[in-house]
């Protein structure tokens, strides 16, 4: 391997996933949301912020998110102004690969709800693969974009049924597709994301909308 692939390896064994899906894009990001997805060290991201609220979808569908919570995917709560903290941990998995385990809590009272996943890189498709709950029992591809105004948008697209080392793919009307914007405000010096997951028949399946501080800017 001569010494230009060696320098283009080692360019790339020190870029974040992130910034290895958005390529050009990732400099068009806000400095903050620069900085927040870089995750150059091992060292984890630690926030935590107010979720303004937190929506479910149609009580008939309560049984499901209550399963959810057995596996750190759904849950059925919902309300106003939760307490909540996010935790990214970059890892590296059996086969090698760069990981980022996400940890998100959110607090109702005394209850502790989760919505966890696993990300790693897919180079060949340029896609974040996406591993939700703990077990996994779904997969999702997210493709990301950077809007005019440096915000990062992200939407998950193909999904799967995971069941143990067997993956099908689902229906879309099985499917709950999300739609997440991530930006940065520099008024409140806070980061403000908004989630929304939907199904094509049943309509909103789950949303929430909050702003956040790295433990690092308190």
């Amino acid at each position: 391997m001569c010494q230009q692939q060696l320098l283009v390896r080692e360019r790339d064994e020190e870029m974040s996933i992130y910034k290895k899906v958005l390529v050009q894009q990732f400099d068009q990001l806000h400095p903050m949301l620069q900085k927040r997805y870089e995750f150059t060290t091992g060292a984890p991201l630690k926030a935590t912020g107010i979720m303004k609220f937190i929506k479910g979808g149609p009580k008939v569908l309560y049984p499901l998110f209550w399963l959810g919570t057995k596996c750190k995917l759904l849950f059925p709560e919902h309300g106003v102004n939760i307490p909540f903290k996010i935790t990214n941990t970059p890892k590296i998995g059996p086969n090698g690969e760069e990981q980022i385990h996400w940890e998100r809590i959110f607090y109702f009272g005394k209850k502790r709800r989760y919505f966890n996943a696993l990300m790693s890189f897919d180079s060949e498709r340029n896609v974040i693969k996406d591993y939700l709950g703990e077990p996994s029992y779904l997969y999702s591809d997210l493709v990301f974009h950077v809007s005019t105004d440096g915000a990062l948008k992200i939407t998950s697209k193909k999904q799967r049924l995971v069941l143990g080392k067997v993956e099908i793919p689902l229906p879309k009307l099985f499917q709950g597709l999300a739609t997440v914007t991530e930006k940065y405000c520099e008024e409140k010096g806070v980061y403000q994301i908004t989630v929304d997951v939907r199904n094509p028949l049943i309509g909103q399946l789950f949303a929430y909308k909050g702003e956040f501080k790295p433990n690092d800017m308190e």
